[in-house]
């Protein structure tokens, strides 16, 4: 798979609203909330144009019995895919053009997620500092996905910690 950084495109929001629609109308019930998450959801960021989707779900074994109809849609479905308590859905193949992280409302995988995207959203220059190291990185890894997010993982951790102390000073 290559390891592609754009700029930031204007139509990922809208990419992330029809696929959200067409999932709500899909799946049953256990689907609680469609977040669209990742650097796809932060206008300005830089990102692999991968729109990532968060699903927040009441059942994963409810989840798991609907794989057939997120395969109808182009999914394939990964299993946790080395996080726990996740489900993950890939499409496209390699040339992905969307995947699903779902985990049960309230894991703190999806608070994780989303005080990450949140945090960037209100603080433009860490924003830009995330988008020029992912570039950096994306040019040196030489299309080894492992080594772009080992190159980028220590920057996440520091700020995912700050965005979730951030999030808590807020409420």
């Amino acid at each position: 798979m290559k390891v592609e950084v754009v700029s930031y495109r204007p139509q990922w929001p809208a990419l992330f609203q029809t696929e959200a629609e067409q999932l709500r109308n899909l799946l049953d019930d256990c689907l609680l909330a469609v977040h669209h998450i990742g650097s796809t959801s932060v206008s300005g960021l830089a990102a692999k144009p991968i729109i990532d989707i968060l699903l927040e779900v009441s059942s994963l074994e409810r989840l798991d019995l609907q794989n057939g109809l997120l395969e109808v849609m182009g999914y394939e479905a990964m299993g946790e895919c080395g996080i726990s308590r996740r489900r993950y859905f890939r499409k496209g193949g390699d040339e992905r053009t969307h995947q699903i992280h779902a985990f049960l409302q309230g894991d703190p995988h999806v608070v994780r997620h989303l005080a990450f995207r949140d945090y960037l959203r209100a603080h433009p220059a860490i924003c830009r500092e995330y988008a020029a190291l992912k570039e950096t990185v994306a040019a040196q890894c030489e299309n080894r996905i492992e080594r772009y997010c080992e190159g980028k993982n220590d920057f996440v951790k520091e700020h995912e910690a700050k965005a979730l102390s951030w999030l808590a000073s807020r409420r």
